[in-house]
């Protein structure tokens, strides 16, 4: 028994001593998912090599579907935050005063964090220079204007719900491919980000595919069977 004890306290003291883990995993992970990886940009790249860890925190059980995401990054030349989050809050029963209203779960509200940025290292923005001629004059002067940049990081400044819950169609759409993403990561890339980092998910995600494409290959067989067996079907026209 104490021989046992002795080698599980070493394990802790060589975890403990070895918190980055491998290098670059993280980053491998989002490259190998198609989801995330189309939301990665070149200049993130560098930022993400210094992402530790992602964790899921489960809100009180008066919120059983909502959840915050935390980033823990090792520090690093870009920004001077440890942990970045993006919390997603849901509705998951009847609002007591109009319960007929309820449609089912749906996001309350989706809120990021202020990402504090090292002096000209804000990849979400960038510098463009425009030349403006004057219309009398003639002369040509050049104008330089911060605009916003794509970036991974721009998820965690999603859209803001209005108090009144109520979005345009744009804004909708944008909130539910974030939920998707959020989603998608507490669901998927943490409790399985190992196999995603393997290549193993991927395979098993692919498969997935696979079957579905096979359905659908049936089932296109089956519409032009009938459309052959149709009297008005004339495969000249």
């Amino acid at each position: 028994m104490k021989e046992k004890a002795k080698l599980e306290e070493e394990k802790k003291d060589e975890e403990k001593e070895d918190p980055k883990g491998i290098p670059e995993f993280w980053l491998t992970v989002f490259k190998n998912v198609d989801l995330l990886s189309d939301m990665l940009q070149e200049h993130d790249e560098p930022i993400l090599k210094h992402l530790q860890d992602i964790k899921v925190k489960f809100s009180d059980p008066g919120q059983p579907m909502s959840f915050t995401l935390e980033f823990h990054f090792e520090p690093n030349d870009f920004f001077t935050n440890t942990v970045l989050t993006k919390t997603y809050k849901m509705r998951s029963e009847p609002d007591e005063s109009d319960p007929f209203s309820f449609d089912g779960p749906e996001i309350m509200s989706c809120t990021g964090c202020t990402i504090d940025w090292t002096k000209g290292k804000n990849v979400t923005l960038k510098t463009i220079k425009k030349k403006q001629k004057h219309k009398g004059r003639g002369t040509v002067r050049t104008v330089t204007k911060t605009v916003p940049n794509d970036s991974f990081f721009n998820f965690f400044t999603p859209p803001e719900v209005p108090e009144n819950g109520e979005l345009d169609e744009d804004s909708e759409a944008v909130l539910a491919a974030d939920f998707e993403i959020g989603h998608f990561i507490r669901e998927r890339i943490v409790p399985r980000a190992v196999l995603y980092f393997t290549g193993e998910a991927i395979e098993d995600d692919d498969d997935d595919y696979d079957e579905e494409g096979e359905e659908a290959d049936d089932e296109e067989g089956e519409e032009e069977a009938d459309e052959e067996n149709d009297a008005d079907y004339d495969p000249k026209v």
